[in-house]
């Protein structure tokens, strides 16, 4: 986790207590601190003084019954949205486009608040981030590290959640999957019904599947399988390239091997090359390929 992600954490898990909370408490619900303890506090205190220079509202109160007294700390709501930003002009017309172009779901996107939300600017919308109640409820997750309970692809899932990412104009999370005992991808926008909140999270964070970096057959939550492939010798290149640098180097036969976590995708991918190609290995996708092409006929 990178400073950046680790203060968006800090913050909303601040902006979400209900109570004052300490540090330790903090430590366990964002992940992504040193596990030293002197390190912690360095690091820690750091985190908090950029929240400070950042004009953000951090409180420090003692928690109630704690002998000796602990320092606790949060972010008031109405502190921390009431704050007059003094926006110049030509920061809230930068603002103002942004926001005129991009449009996030759910209503108002508080620009009216900063004096921005009418203006000269005319701009037409060139993309729109969707978001909704299981999108909050993931954040919030994330946030104070807890599993959520979702339906995906008909089944029942518990998840514990590691990131959460916009990329190709969906959503996208990332994290454990309790049931399956290892990490999975979803797109949001396919999980079925409410997300509901469950217990705490109780493995590490890990190394989050990142969605902007994978291609299609990569892209799913199916258990991941190698398969072979040989394409014609004057294609065996060109597949290789397509594969990326993750994939096992062709031989002279022209037979290479990658991982495949959505059969859909793959069966697309090696239509484009009709003829030219032959899935070798598993038996099972080689056999998926044929049923699927004999249905087509």
């Amino acid at each position: 986790m990178d400073k950046l992600e680790r203060l968006l954490n800090l913050t909303a898990a601040l902006l979400d207590a209900d109570r004052v909370l300490s540090a330790e408490e903090l430590r366990r619900r964002i992940g992504g601190y040193p596990e030293a303890r002197a390190s912690f506090r360095r690091t820690f205190e750091r985190d908090k003084e950029d929240l400070r220079n950042m004009g953000i509202p951090l409180r420090v109160e003692s928690i109630p019954g704690s002998d000796p007294p602990i320092d606790g700390y949060r972010i008031l709501r109405s502190e921390y949205a009431g704050r007059d930003l003094r926006l110049e002009p030509d920061e809230l017309a930068a603002l103002h486009l942004a926001t005129s172009i991009v449009r996030l779901d759910g209503g108002e996107t508080g620009l009216r608040k900063l004096g921005g939300a009418s203006g000269s600017v005319d701009a037409a919308e060139v993309g729109h981030v969707p978001f909704d109640d299981n999108l909050a409820t993931l954040i919030t997750a994330a946030a104070e590290r807890r599993a959520v309970g979702l339906r995906y692809g008909g089944v029942e899932r518990e998840v514990e959640p590691w990131r959460l990412s916009f990329s190709r104009g969906h959503w996208y999370l990332a994290g454990w999957d309790r049931l399956r005992d290892g990490q999975r991808l979803y797109r949001t926008d396919r999980i079925a019904g409410a997300i509901q909140l469950l217990d705490d999270a109780a493995r590490p964070l890990g190394t989050p599947t990142d969605p902007g970096k994978l291609r299609g057959w990569e892209l799913g939550d199916e258990a991941p399988i190698t398969v072979r492939v040989a394409v014609d010798a004057d294609q065996a290149a060109y597949l290789h390239h397509l594969i990326g640098e993750d994939s096992e180097p062709y031989d002279e036969s022209g037979v290479v091997a990658f991982e495949v976590r959505n059969r859909d995708a793959f069966r697309s991918f090696i239509l484009t090359f009709l003829e030219h190609a032959e899935v070798l290995e598993p038996q099972q996708a080689r056999d998926d390929i044929v049923t699927w092409l004999e249905a087509l006929t």
